[in-house]
């Protein structure tokens, strides 16, 4: 079994590969500079983001095995593990590496925002693939941070920080949300064909009479995507989430079953409602009067 390295705290992983500990909650190691690196297997507890200057290779995402191009960035949140196993040599890498604590996010606004950064739950296949432009513009940052906390820390120096950290944050998301749009526009209507496709082939299976309603993530997992990811694909494509989307797909195959004479409770069960009395809520959110009602207009 390959051993994984606990990132309790920012300072393990800085201890393990040899980095300089600048601050309990807050870590920035430079890998160019390291004499003693080794890889790591890691369990996150904390939030990370890494920035690889060279093609990364054999990389860990859960079960599964990736390669990354070279100015690729890659986030992970605490409950995750990724990295590679360490076969005990000293390596020579570079690029850059924040990682901060949980207690930020309950000591700032920074744990309101923390949400909207989806892509800390992205699969590493997904990361973001900069240009030598957008990679400094964040370096830059980073060693903005850096330099803050290697100066004498007051009562300034968190909040100093946590404000960088967010510039960090809001800039990778514009770079994301730049290669979602290309990568929607390259797709074009491909993606929601086979979205379409799977959630029909759903229901051709009768897989509802045993999983339910559909969810995202079945479909994500079968596109080798995840959830978060490709929701935010379907957002760019369509202007509306994925849940939105497979919440139309029932209402409207709700609408045919009760055209064709089928009761409310058939309908639902139908769908993959648990109760009728669900599938009539959502049926009266979406279309504004009851399954009922419908019927007899």
């Amino acid at each position: 079994m390959d051993k994984v390295l606990r990132v309790h705290q920012v300072g393990d992983y800085a201890r393990y590969i040899g980095a300089p500990e600048l601050h309990p909650l807050v870590s920035v190691i430079h890998y160019d500079e390291l004499e003693h690196c080794r890889h790591s297997l890691n369990n996150y507890d904390v939030y990370a983001m890494f920035i690889g200057d060279e093609k990364l290779e054999d990389l860990s995402y859960g079960q599964l095995q990736y390669d990354l191009s070279r100015h690729a960035l890659m986030c992970v949140a605490p409950g995750q593990i990724g990295g590679k196993t360490d076969t005990g040599e000293e390596i020579h890498t570079k690029g850059w590496a924040l990682l901060f604590d949980t207690e930020l996010l309950r000591i700032s606004e920074l744990g309101r925002r923390m949400a909207d950064y989806h892509f800390f739950s992205y699969n590493t296949s997904e990361a973001l693939l900069m240009s030598p432009e957008q990679r400094q513009s964040i370096v830059q940052l980073l060693e903005q941070i850096r330099t803050e906390l290697l100066g004498k820390h007051d009562e300034h120096t968190l909040r100093i920080v946590v404000s960088q950290i967010e510039q960090v944050l809001e800039l990778v998301a514009r770079y994301y949300s730049l290669q979602i749009s290309t990568t929607a526009k390259s797709s074009n209507s491909d993606l929601l064909l086979r979205f379409e496709y799977l959630l029909q082939k759903f229901y051709n299976d009768g897989l509802q009479r045993t999983e339910g309603l559909p969810k995202v993530k079945n479909f994500a997992q079968q596109l080798f995507l995840s959830p978060n990811y490709f929701g935010d694909l379907v957002r760019e494509l369509t202007g509306e989430s994925a849940s939105s989307y497979i919440r139309r797909f029932l209402m409207l195959r709700a609408q045919q079953h009760l055209a064709s004479g089928a009761t409310i409770s058939e309908t639902a069960e139908r769908l993959g409602f648990d109760y009728p009395q669900h599938f009539t809520r959502v049926f009266k959110r979406y279309f504004g009067v009851t399954p009922s009602e419908y019927v007899r207009k």
